[in-house]
């Protein structure tokens, strides 16, 4: 088997991740990811931030875009398929979106991602990723990429209620393998200061096209 045809996440798992979307709209699932892909990517993203070729991410849409570093401190490159692991991510990404479709029809037919680097000290305040009633990012993932993250390594995207943004529901380790899905206008969430380089991958399932990358609010 080709390494672009090695599963990048068990099949079996996609009914668990499909319930939990519909019974309380996120999903958190622990070494989710194939710890080689997750290798290659973090490797990937570190060399990236070792050149300096990485972004700093901002917040809002359009003309309203803008750089505020007291609310997200993170870096970011677009995936562009340049490399195989870049290319196997988004294949098990396309095979995610069409289980959801097929499942919940949902009408996604486009999906966006980018690396996320967030040095030490970076945080991400409570945000959601789509505007109730301008869904067009309608599902939210999140991949993690480092490898042997420590008990008090800290980043730590917590998720809260949606129906109440105040009390925390869940927290995700970011640990390479692990993998958070949830619902984009119904779910907040937010990233704790980071002790160390936190490395992810953040994506978005679409019903409309995409505007260079500066839309909804990322992570």
């Amino acid at each position: 088997m080709s390494l672009l045809n090695r599963p990048a996440f068990a099949a079996s798992t996609l009914p668990t991740l499909i319930d939990a979307l519909v019974e309380q709209g996120w999903f958190i699932g622990e070494n989710f990811l194939d710890a080689e892909l997750c290798y290659d990517l973090h490797r990937e993203l570190a060399q990236m931030a070792e050149r300096n070729a990485l972004a700093a991410a901002g917040i809002g849409r359009g003309d309203e875009h803008q750089l505020r570093h007291d609310i997200r401190g993170d870096a970011i490159h677009w995936l562009d398929r340049e490399s195989l692991a870049q290319r196997r991510y988004l294949e098990a990404m396309g095979e995610l979106q069409r289980e959801l479709n097929q499942a919940l029809f949902l009408g996604l037919f486009e999906y966006e991602a980018h690396f996320a680097h967030y040095p030490p000290g970076a945080f991400y305040k409570k945000h959601l990723d789509s505007f109730r009633g301008r869904a067009n990012r309608v599902v939210s993932t999140v991949g993690y990429l480092n490898p042997d993250w420590p008990a008090d390594g800290g980043g730590e995207m917590v998720i809260f209620s949606d129906d109440d943004s105040e009390r925390e529901v869940a927290r995700v380790r970011p640990e390479a393998g692990n993998f958070a899905c949830f619902l984009a206008e119904r779910v907040p969430h937010e990233v704790l200061p980071t002790r160390l380089a936190r490395a992810s991958i953040a994506g978005w399932f679409r019903r409309n096209a995409s505007l260079g990358g500066l839309v909804d609010p990322a992570r």
